[in-house]
């Protein structure tokens, strides 16, 4: 396993326990998979990207990088402001546990940017996660 495959499964499994989360969007529709039309309202985990942060010779520390992708039908840009802030107190709350073999050291949301879709009918935010991961023995 990969740090970056540990924290989406653990950010997974603490947006589908969420209350405040679930109340916005069906644990059902938190989806790990590319799907357009995405069901609405969903959140899609998206692209990712790890860097090694170079601060020990064990290379045991990356720094882990998640989009999430919100995506609602309405005419505004409450709804997925709305969902954005649950995912954020959400992943914030406590530590992610990751699996055995993996430590998340730092977990917090980055950034959040809400867009409309070309479509004229459809929200859209992305929610970056920033976390640091270390390998552990």
């Amino acid at each position: 396993m990969t740090p970056e495959l540990a924290l989406q499964k653990a950010v997974r499994a603490r947006l589908i326990a969420e209350t405040s989360v679930i109340s916005l969007v069906p644990a059902a529709s938190i989806l790990d998979r590319n799907e357009r039309p995405a069901p609405s309202p969903s959140i899609v985990i998206g692209e990712g990207q790890s860097v090694d942060e170079g601060n020990s010779i064990g290379r045991t520390l990356t720094r882990v990088y998640m989009d999430l992708h919100i995506w609602k039908r309405e005419p505004s840009t409450e709804g997925v402001k709305a969902i954005a802030g649950a995912i954020r107190t959400a992943i914030q709350k406590a530590n992610l546990p990751l699996d055995p073999g993996f430590h998340c050291v730092d977990c917090h949301v980055q950034t959040v940017r809400s867009l409309r879709d070309p479509d004229g009918e459809t929200s859209h935010a992305i929610v970056t996660v920033k976390a640091l991961v270390q390998e552990v023995s």
